[in-house]
């Protein structure tokens, strides 16, 4: 494993709109980014640079690469070489502790995290130079967690714009709706935790048996009696790589991890919008005597509305898209709900990375290896 840091010298930048830090609790405590690499995209050395012109005065970047030939070695040294003054570190190599490649990659850096906040954010997240201060001011004393919005930046193409449509329509729907109600529910993508309350739980390698390792952090954090907190940025994918079909099996690899970890998910497509219409429209026709197909269609344009209002909510400004391509976006992307979930209970094994994986019930997996 090969380390490489680099001395920190305290910066702080000032912009007109920088947001202050609020908290003296966040002013104190240091941040540990942990950042998970594998291979690159086209967006990938733009996307991890902003992490090193973050306007906020303490905190560390540990990168972490399973690979010593991995091309994302080359880019991290780049980013060191043009940002010295950063307190920055490369670890290639990785730790195997379980099946999880995502923690086994993460093993190094963490074991060498010097402070006691540590922001676990994936490697197609982009960020502006106030995230990390808009993160620690929601971290008050009886917060344990604090996560970010999924959502995705602009990006031209048709797969860009469906991802845009669902992750401004449907997923913020159910992800708002329950932290809103007190359900736990939190994404990877960017996580802002307190590292004594992971190390009480057993540190990263107690969740290296499980593939949705995010769901368990936030679950034994949570257990521990901590409160959850969300930033009030989003937490902005910039893949450079995004195709149709990657999107579907994105989906399906949720859902298969949702099934597994939480059995009530059986009942998730009567919660999409065609599936929810026709069975409201067969009450309405028999409770009320209403015209079933004339209900549905009003119950669908009505859904339609209310999520191209959101989805402009969640992006908080013009779309990069018409009203065209939002309307065919969102037709395709309802349409494939049923048979994104009936995949996902056709064939339990996944593959994430370069390893195929065989779920049980209660989240945990075991790798497929070939013979």
């Amino acid at each position: 494993m090969e380390i490489r840091r680099f001395q920190f010298i305290p910066r702080l930048h000032f912009h007109k709109k920088r947001s202050e830090v609020k908290q003296p609790f966040a002013q104190v405590l240091g941040v540990s980014l942990l950042k998970p690499l594998k291979g690159v995209d086209p967006n990938l050395i733009s996307n991890l640079e902003t992490f090193f012109t973050l306007d906020y005065p303490k905190y560390e970047i540990l990168l972490c690469v399973q690979d010593q030939d991995d091309p994302a070695v080359d880019v991290c040294k780049k980013l060191l070489g043009k940002y010295p003054n950063v307190d920055a570190g490369l670890f290639i190599g990785g730790k195997k502790v379980g099946i999880n490649p995502k923690i086994n990659n993460l093993m190094p850096g963490y074991e060498a995290a010097k402070y006691g906040l540590v922001w676990i954010c994936d490697s197609g997240i982009r960020v502006k130079p106030d995230t990390l201060t808009d993160l620690t001011n929601q971290m008050t004393e009886k917060v344990g967690l604090v996560h970010g919005l999924p959502y995705v930046a602009d990006r031209q193409g048709f797969a860009a714009t469906l991802e845009q449509v669902y992750f401004g329509t449907s997923h913020p729907r159910s992800y708002i709706s329950a932290n809103v109600t007190g359900i736990k529910c939190v994404t990877g993508m960017s996580c802002l935790m307190r590292k004594d309350v992971l190390d009480q739980a057993g540190g990263l390698v107690a969740f290296a048996q499980y593939i949705a390792e995010d769901y368990f952090m936030a679950k034994a954090i949570a257990d521990r009696g901590w409160k959850f907190s969300m930033a009030t940025q989003v937490a902005l994918q910039n893949s450079g790589s995004y195709s149709i079909g990657q999107f579907q099996s994105r989906m399906i690899r949720w859902t298969k991890l949702r099934i597994n970890m939480v059995p009530a998910t059986v009942l998730e497509p009567v919660s999409e919008c065609f599936l929810a219409s026709l069975i409201i429209g067969w009450a309405a026709h028999h409770v009320f005597r209403w015209d079933m197909m004339v209900f549905f269609m009003c119950h669908c344009l009505a859904w339609f509305i209310a999520d191209y209002i959101q989805l402009t909510g969640v992006q908080g400004g013009p779309l990069s898209f018409s009203k065209l391509d939002f309307a065919v976006a969102w037709f395709i992307r309802e349409s494939m709900a049923v048979q994104i979930f009936l995949s996902a209970l056709w064939d339990p094994t996944i593959s994430w990375r370069t390893g195929r994986y065989r779920l049980r019930c209660g989240g945990t997996a075991e790798e497929i290896l070939d013979v």
